[in-house]
C-alpha cells in the first residue's frame, strides 16, 4: 500500500521486497492473482488507483500469471465502466461480487451480472457476510451458459460448492479453513486465498498433489490467526512482520494487537521461515512502528 514519496524513501527494503514477493508467489505455484479485491483493500482505494494497480500488475507479472481484477461495484454503471477499463489495460478476468448494502432482487442481481459479462472473462464472488445477500443458486445457473462465465469464488460452504460442481459449474473455494475439503471432497477446483500470499507453495499442495489432511492441520493455525480480525488487518500485519510491505495500513484498519502480532512469529516457526514470502526473519513490531494513513 504506498504512501507517497516520503514513506518509499522511509522503508526503502519494504519497497524491493513488495516486488520480490510477488516473484515469490508466482514460484510457489500461485496461477492468478486477485488485484484490488478484499484482501487487496480495493474498497478503500479510488477508481483510478484501482486501474493504475490492476495494469502495473498486468505490467509486472501479466505474461507468468493470470490477473484478474476485483471491478465489481453495487452501482451497476459503476462495475460496467471499471470492467471496460480493466480490461483495456489488460487483466486476464474480471472479479464481480453481487450489489451490496442497498442490495437487490434475484431478476435484478441477474440483470447486474449480464451487464458485465459481456466484456471478458468473469468470475462471480459470493461473500454474503460481507455483501449482506447471498447470490442464490438461481442466479449462478442462469447465468452459467454464457460464454464468458469462468465460475464462482463461493463463501457459502461445502454443500453449495457441491450444488455447483454436480452442475459442472467451477467453483473455487472462498474459505480458506475449508479449502482442502471443499477442494478434495466437494469438487472445487481450487481456492481463491488470503492465506496463499503468505505460504503460496504450502497452498499449492494442499490443492494440488491431493488430499493431505496432515498438511492442512499444519496450516489451520496459520489460517485462524489470518481471521481473528477482518481481512485484510491481520495479513497487512503479517506482511508487515516479514518485512514484505511497509507497516503503513490505510484506516479505518488498524494493526493486530501486540499479542497477536507475537502469536503470529510463533506460527512462522512453527510452520518453518522457509515456507513463507519474503526474506528476512518474522520480528515482532512496536505499536510505534506502524503508521496510519486516511488517503
Amino acid at each position: 500500500m504506498s504512501t507517497g514519496r516520503r514513506d518509499a524513501q522511509r522503508f526503502p527494503q519494504q519497497n524491493r521486497g513488495i516486488r520480490h514477493s510477488g516473484h515469490q508467489k508466482i514460484e510457489g505455484g500461485a496461477e492468478g492473482v486477485i488485484v484490488g479485491g478484499t484482501t487487496g483493500e480495493g474498497h478503500l482505494m479510488s477508481w483510478d488507483e484501482h486501474i493504475m494497480l490492476i495494469g502495473h500488475t498486468v505490467n509486472c507479472f501479466g505474461t507468468r500469471i493470470k490477473v484478474i481484477g476485483n471491478t465489481g461495484s453495487n452501482s451497476t454503471g459503476e462495475a460496467v465502466h471499471a470492467t471496460e477499463q480493466g480490461f483495456a489495460v489488460g487483466m486476464h478476468a474480471a472479479l464481480h461480487i453481487n450489489p451490496y448494502y442497498g442490495k437487490t432482487s434475484t431478476e435484478g442481481m441477474i440483470a447486474h451480472f449480464k451487464a458485465v459479462l459481456p466484456m471478458g472473462p468473469t468470475i462471480i464472488y459470493n461473500a454474503p457476510s460481507r455483501t449482506g445477500q447471498d447470490i442464490p443458486p438461481p442466479v449462478i445457473e442462469a447465468l452459467s451458459s454464457h460464454p464468458n462465465i469462468a465460475g464462482v469464488k463461493e463463501c457459502v460452504g461445502h454443500e453449495r460448492v457441491k450444488c455447483y460442481t454436480d452442475k459442472g459449474i467451477s467453483v473455487w473455494s472462498g474459505n480458506d479453513d475449508e479449502c482442502h475439503d471443499s477442494r478434495w471432497k466437494y469438487g472445487a477446483i481450487g481456492v481463491i486465498s488470503v492465506t496463499s500470499n503468505l505460504v503460496p507453495g504450502l497452498m499449492h499442495s494442499l490443492m494440488h498433489e491431493g488430499e493431505n489432511a496432515t498438511l492442512n492441520e499444519k496450516l489451520l493455525p496459520l489460517i485462524k490467526w489470518l481471521f481473528c480480525e477482518p481481512n485484510p488487518i491481520p495479513l497487512d500485519t503479517a506482511l508487515a512482520q516479514l518485512g514484505v510491505a511497509r507497516p503503513v495500513l490505510r484506516l479505518p484498519y488498524k494493526a493486530l494487537p501486540l499479542e497477536k502480532r507475537v502469536e503470529f512469529v510463533r506460527i512462522v516457526d512453527a510452520i518453518g521461515r522457509e515456507h513463507f514470502i519474503g526474506n528476512r526473519e518474522a520480528r515482532v513490531l512496536d505499536d510505534e512502528d506502524f503508521v496510519s494513513i486516511c488517503r
